[in-house]
């Protein structure tokens, strides 16, 4: 019997998975299971809280009995979450009084534009490293409680609990024993202090959040207590919780500062770990916490895109142009060019360096001569393109790296890794282990467990599965460039 394995979940956006990994990094299980998406008016993003939590018993549950079905023992439990998403619920029953508010939701751009305009923004970035966006939580709790019959009322009385996912699930897994979050999500909420590592009480009162609806906030390796022992047949330690983004720069092992990474999931987001140093950002990028361990805090430098693989999911859900996404690889490739067609998925307005809740989607330069194919392209060109948007704010915040390390389910397709080497003029590295979120989480539950020292120790695991490099002509790299600077600009103008 192996002993030394961690059962990482990893809930996302889109669906949760659940990786059993081994003391070497090798994958011993996998389960995974869609979740659905609900839109119940335009612009807004909801999940049901029971069936995420359903969806994470289940495939938790099934990967822990193959691996064991394998001879391999679990011995801790580590969570991996979509950040930002909004949960509320009852602190002595669990039960959620709302759907979740998804990260994407852009119900709070009103309230957000009001807080801008009253002049709150500086103070805000200077205590978060955030900017007024209704991605970010705290208008998300502030419309819950105001929307909610008594909900603000029994939140005062301390009868509630918020939390982003990873909180919920924390809940769930120790029947309702700890409420408690991570450093890095608490970093994602707007309504705490990166500098003082607490929540702080002049940006809860901005945004009208009691304060006994908060969650306790510890490391990113931590004891957060023990499962039931009805989920496995015995009690199992919970000790590491990472935001998704934070859990896949570890897992890139981007554990020391310049380290880049970008993942490709359902959006796409850059982080470069910064050490002990915040950087205040002057072009839309976001400071954050990379990860906190042994009350030590480790920053990063952060560029979100909101809309990347869930355009693609798009296509394939609501124009029906695939019938699964790994079909667009060999569509792009078929094609000699792009034919002049350019998308713009701000189906959730524009992330970094726009910041713009209130665009909207744009697909320009369509002729008789196009089909189909031109769009599924362009949706795969696009997250090229808006990363090139992010990486000229690095360059213009002085950040110029010689490579990026990518991830993600995107990531599988080689001819978009190309085209991204080709658009950022940058070498770009795939892992052999994509899973690099849940992994990261399992690096941080080894570092709980004492199995290694530092997370500087695990990178001699990180493995090349294949490296793009540049290879289009400048000229032909400008022009693309150029096109899609005109039609971005049209989509933000809206």
């Amino acid at each position: 019997m192996v002993n030394n394995a961690i059962l990482a979940v990893d809930q996302g956006t889109t669906s949760s998975r659940a990786i059993v990994f081994d003391g070497h990094s090798g994958i011993v299980s996998v389960a995974q299971q869609e979740i659905p998406q609900y839109y119940p008016h335009e612009g807004w993003v909801e999940h049901d809280l029971e069936a995420i939590w359903q969806s994470v018993k289940c495939t938790a549950q099934q990967a822990f009995i193959e691996a064991q079905a394998r001879g391999v023992q679990v011995q801790a439990l580590a969570i991996t979450n979509q950040r930002e998403t909004v949960a509320l619920w009852d602190k002595s029953t669990g039960e959620p009084l709302h759907n979740a508010i998804v990260w994407q939701d852009r119900r709070t751009s009103s309230h957000c534009e009001r807080l801008r305009q009253s002049g709150c923004e500086p103070m805000v970035r200077g205590k978060t490293g955030l900017l007024l966006d209704p991605y970010f939580s705290a208008t998300k709790i502030a419309w819950l409680l105001d929307s909610l019959p008594g909900a603000r009322a029994k939140a005062e009385a301390g009868k509630l609990a918020f939390g982003t996912i990873d909180s919920f699930l924390l809940s769930r897994l120790t029947g309702l024993k700890v409420h408690a979050t991570d450093a890095t999500n608490a970093s994602r909420t707007s309504l705490f202090n990166i500098h003082k590592q607490a929540w702080d009480e002049e940006l809860l009162k901005l945004f009208t959040i009691p304060e006994a609806l908060l969650p306790e906030v510890r490391d990113s390796a931590d004891d957060y207590g023990n499962t039931t022992a009805d989920l496995f047949g015995r009690e199992i330690p919970i000790v590491a919780v990472a935001g998704d983004q934070q859990a896949a720069a570890i897992g890139q092992c981007c554990v020391s500062a310049g380290a880049i990474k970008s993942t490709y999931g359902t959006g796409a987001f850059v982080l470069m770990n910064t050490g002990e140093s915040v950087i205040d950002s002057q072009h839309k990028l976001l400071s954050t916490v990379a990860y906190r361990l042994r009350g030590k805090t480790s920053y990063a430098l952060e560029g979100s895109i909101f809309i990347a693989g869930s355009a693609v999911q798009w296509l394939r859900d609501r124009l029906k142009l695939l019938s699964d996404a790994t079909e667009s690889e060999a569509i792009a490739r078929g094609l000699r060019d792009n034919g002049g067609v350019y998308m713009v998925p701000a189906f959730t307005g524009l992330g970094a360096p726009y910041w713009n809740p209130q665009a909207r989607g744009v697909i320009n330069g369509l002729s008789l001569s196009c089909g189909s194919e031109h769009i599924v392209r362009a949706a795969l060109e696009s997250v090229c393109y808006q990363s090139h948007d992010l990486f000229k704010a690095f360059a213009d915040d002085g950040v110029k790296p010689s490579l990026l390390r990518v991830d993600g389910g995107m990531a599988a397709n080689s001819w978009l890794m190309q085209f991204l080497a080709d658009t950022l003029n940058l070498k770009v590295e795939r892992p052999v282990v994509r899973e690099t979120t849940a992994l990261g989480a399992s690096y941080l539950a080894a570092l709980q467990l004492g199995w290694v020292g530092s997370l500087a120790e695990l990178s001699q695991q990180w493995q090349l599965d294949a490296s793009f490099v540049p290879k289009m002509p400048e000229h032909e790299r400008q022009k693309l460039l150029a096109a899609w600077t005109k039609i971005v600009q049209q989509a933000n103008d809206v």
